[in-house]
């Protein structure tokens, strides 16, 4: 490998640099997106089912909130609830919509790094094929006699950056479609939770404007 890297020169780095971004994107966003941190399958039924009766705590909606991204969606319409008991269902849902906009910002970070790195890779590796063309060029003396060591230098780093970009790119876009589907799904999830959960809580918010001040 180590030969391999000297043999394609120095417009390698970059792409080696964006191999390493791009392996760690994935691994952070391969943790992060996983189903029992984003949607616990139980957590919207235990929610509802505290607050059959009574709105629970502020401590047990904070409490809430660090549980998990559907946890914070949720919260964030007791929350709204419980601060504003005479609360419309429209207001509620605003509450819910900011709530899932924030959401959907947490699920996208790093993805568009991701997308840029999938981009940019076969860039780079062309890159490193026009300046092993420009070497194989320049290697040409003026009589036309031509230098076999420079010119096979030129060779590698043309086709090594052209082979090491598309190594990068080809997995890297694969993987960046994947998370943008994984993310698509879980904010329809955190919506269809969210869309349970409204006439749940407005029965409360219709019940505290119906009682005499």
């Amino acid at each position: 490998m180590l030969s391999i890297i000297q043999a394609a020169g120095w417009p390698i780095w970059p792409l080696l640099m964006c191999s390493v971004v791009g392996l760690a994107l994935v691994i952070e966003r391969s943790l992060s997106l996983r189903s029992s941190r984003i949607l616990p399958p139980t957590l919207l039924d235990e929610v509802m089912a505290v607050s059959r009766t009574s709105l629970p705590a502020m401590d047990v909606v904070n409490k809430l909130e660090g549980n998990s991204v559907l946890g914070q969606v949720l919260a964030t319409g007791l929350r709204a609830v419980i601060v504003e008991p005479r609360i419309t269902e429209q207001s509620l849902r605003l509450s819910f919509e900011s709530a899932g906009r924030a959401a959907a910002q947490q699920l996208d970070r790093y993805l568009n790094a991701l997308g840029t790195i999938a981009a940019a890779a076969p860039l780079l590796g062309l890159l490193g094929t026009v300046v092993g063309m420009i070497e194989i060029f320049g290697s040409q003396a003026p009589t036309g006699a031509a230098n076999p060591a420079a010119l096979a230098h030129g060779i590698s780093v043309a086709l090594y950056n052209t082979a090491f970009g598309l190594i990068i790119a080809i997995p890297a876009l694969m993987l960046y479609r994947y998370f943008r589907g994984r993310v698509e799904q879980h904010v329809l999830s955190l919506e269809q939770a969210a869309e349970r959960l409204v006439p749940h809580l407005m029965r409360f918010a219709v019940r505290s404007a119906a009682s005499p001040s």
